[in-house]
C-alpha cells in the first residue's frame, strides 16, 4: 500500500493467502459434488461473505495504522526541525552570524537519536548529526526555497531501505535563508506494520475456520425443521394424504413453505377422493345399462323365442346401448373439459332462437307428462358461444325442470337483459331442492332423489346420471358466464344463467 506523500510502504493485500490456481472448469465440475448439500452452499457462501467482510477490515485497519503512525512521524519531525530552527537562530545572534559553529552547538544542544538533524544555508549544508545524502537533499532545499512556506514534510524515498520522511522550516537572519531539517528512516514504521500483518496471517485461519463451524452449526440447526419436513413427506402416500407437516417454531419462510405444501397436499387430498368418488359413481352408474343389457341378452339365448320376443329384447338392449353410450360421451367431455383439451367454436348466435328450439324438442315430453311448457324468448338477442354446447346447456336445463315437475305443472323459459348481461331463467314448479342439497346439484353424479331419478327413461342427452347439471356448470364457466340456484322445497326452483353480451 503506497502512503499518501509516496514513502512506498508495503501493500496490505500481502496480509493475505492467494486464490487457489485450479481452472474454472474444474472448479465448475467440482462445485455440485462438494456442495449438493443446501447446508455446505449456504456454509460456503457465509464463509465466503465473511472472509470478504474480514478482508475489507482489515485493508481498512492496516492503512488507518498506516496514515496515523506517519502522521504521528510528520508531527514529530516537524516539532524537532522548528526547535532545530529556533535554538540556530538564538546561536546566531550569540555568535554574530557564524552559521557553522552556530549548527554545531544546535546538534551538540538537540543530540538527536533516531532523527538525522541538518542545517543548510541555502542549498549548502552547514552541519548534521549524521551522514546525510548531500545531492537529494541540496536538491529538496532548491525546490524549498523557490516556493517558500514556513515549513514543509516530504519523503526520500532513497533513504536507507525503506526511505524516509523529512521536514523542513525555513527563517532568515541577516539576510541569509536558513533552513532546518530533520529527517528519520521509515524502518521504524515498516517493522510495525510488519508485526501486524503477521498478527493477521496467523490469526486468519483459525478465525476462518470458526466462522466456518459457526456457520455450519447454525445453518444445521437452521434448517433443522426442513429435514423434519423431509422426512414427514417421505411417509405420505396416496392413502394418507390428509396427512400435515407440522414444523413447530420454525423460521417465517419455513413455515410459509410448509403451510403451502399442505396446501398442495389438501388440493390433491380433495382431488384423490373427486377421481375415487368419481370412478365409483362412473362404474355404478355403466354397471347398470351393462347388467341390463346382459340380462336381456341371457333371457333371449336361454330359450327359442318369437321374433316379437326378440325384437322386444333387441328394442331393450338398443335402448340401453344409447344410454350406456351417452353416459360415456359425458364423461369424455367432461374428462376433456378438465384436462383444457376441449376447444369452444365461438361464433355469433341469436340466443332466443336457440332457447326457442329447445322449447320445440323438448315439447313432446312435456306434453306425455301434462307439463305446461312456456317459453318466452323476447327479441333478437346476440351473444358469442359455441352454439352446440349452449343448446346442450339450455336443453339440460329445461329437461331437468320438466322431470322434477310433477303432472299438472308449468315450466317456464325467459330471457331477460340486465344491461350488458344476457339472463336465462327457467323456472318450474317442481319438488324443489333443500338448501343442503342446493349446494351440491352440480356435482358429479349427485342426485337429490335417487329413486326418483331412475325411474324415469333416459330421453335426453344425460338424463338419469347426475351428469346434467354438472355439464350445465361447466358449459356456463367456458361461456365465462355463472349459473345461480334459487329453490325452496315444495316451492319449485329457479335456474339462472347470466351471460355476456356480443
Amino acid at each position: 500500500m503506497t502512503s499518501k506523500s509516496g514513502t512506498g510502504l508495503p501493500a496490505c493485500q500481502s496480509v493475505l493467502p492467494q486464490p487457489s490456481s485450479l481452472p474454472r472448469s474444474l472448479l465448475r465440475a467440482r462445485w455440485p459434488v462438494l456442495f449438493g448439500s443446501l447446508r455446505l452452499q449456504l456454509t460456503a457462501w457465509y464463509l465466503a461473505f465473511f472472509s470478504v467482510l474480514f478482508l475489507l477490515f482489515c485493508l481498512l485497519l492496516y492503512g488507518t495504522l498506516a496514515r496515523a503512525l506517519e502522521r504521528r512521524l510528520d508531527e514529530k519531525l516537524a516539532s524537532e526541525a522548528a526547535t532545530a530552527a529556533a535554538l540556530m537562530r538564538e546561536e546566531l545572534d550569540e555568535m554574530g552570524g557564524d552559521g557553522p559553529r552556530a549548527a554545531l552547538d544546535v546538534l551538540s544542544e538537540m543530540q538527536p537519536a533516531a532523527t538525522v538533524i541538518a542545517i543548510l544555508e541555502q542549498t549548502k549544508v552547514l552541519a548534521a548529526s549524521s551522514p546525510i545524502p548531500g545531492p537529494e537533499l541540496r536538491a529538496q532545499a532548491a525546490q524549498f526555497l523557490l516556493a517558500p512556506s514556513a515549513d514543509a514534510v516530504w519523503a526520500m524515498p532513497r533513504w536507507g531501505r525503506n526511505g524516509a520522511r523529512a521536514a523542513a522550516r525555513q527563517f532568515t537572519r541577516a539576510g541569509r535563508a536558513y533552513i532546518a531539517v530533520a529527517v528519520e528512516p521509515l524502518d521504524s514504521i515498516v517493522q510495525q506494520l510488519r508485526v501486524f500483518r503477521d498478527a493477521l496471517w496467523f490469526t486468519l485461519p483459525p478465525l476462518l475456520a470458526l466462522a466456518g463451524l459457526g456457520g455450519y452449526l447454525l445453518t444445521r440447526r437452521g434448517l433443522a425443521p426442513l429435514g423434519a419436513m423431509v422426512e414427514q413427506s417421505r411417509k405420505i402416500t396416496g392413502e394418507s394424504l390428509n396427512t400435515r407437516l407440522e414444523v413447530g417454531a420454525a423460521a417465517e419462510e419455513l413455515s410459509a413453505l410448509a403451510v403451502s405444501f399442505n396446501e398442495l397436499l389438501s388440493r390433491l387430498d380433495q382431488s384423490f377422493e373427486s377421481m375415487r368418488r368419481f370412478v365409483q359413481d362412473a362404474s355404478h352408474e355403466i354397471r347398470t345399462p351393462l347388467a341390463v343389457i346382459r340380462g336381456e341378452a341371457d333371457v333371449a339365448l336361454a330359450n327359442e323365442r318369437s321374433a316379437a320376443e326378440y325384437k322386444e329384447s333387441l328394442a331393450v338392449i338398443q335402448e340401453e346401448s344409447r344410454r350406456l353410450s351417452r353416459l360415456v360421451d359425458d364423461l369424455l367431455n367432461l374428462a376433456r373439459a378438465d384436462a383444457g383439451h376441449l376447444q369452444l367454436q365461438v361464433r355469433q348466435l341469436y340466443l332466443n332462437d336457440l332457447l326457442a328450439d329447445c322449447c320445440r324438442s323438448l315439447q313432446p315430453l312435456a306434453t306425455a307428462r301434462n307439463i305446461h311448457l312456456e317459453c318466452c324468448p323476447a327479441e333478437d338477442l346476440a351473444v358469442e358461444g359455441d352454439e352446440e354446447l349452449l343448446r346442450r346447456m339450455l336443453w339440460n336445463l329445461i329437461d331437468n325442470a320438466i322431470r322434477y315437475t310433477p303432472s299438472g305443472g308449468r315450466v317456464s323459459a325467459a330471457i331477460e337483459v340486465d344491461g350488458p348481461e344476457v339472463r336465462i331463467r327457467i323456472a318450474d314448479t317442481g319438488v324443489g331442492i333443500s338448501p343442503e342439497a342446493a349446494g351440491r346439484v352440480f356435482e358429479r353424479f349427485y342426485r337429490v332423489d335417487q329413486a326418483r331419478s331412475r325411474q324415469h327413461k333416459p330421453e335426453t342427452l344425460s338424463g338419469g346420471f347426475g351428469l346434467g347439471l354438472s355439464i350445465v356448470k361447466w358449459i356456463a364457466e367456458a361461456h365465462h358466464a355463472a349459473v345461480e340456484l334459487t329453490s325452496r322445497p315444495g316451492a319449485g326452483s329457479t335456474f339462472t344463467v347470466r351471460l355476456p353480451r356480443a
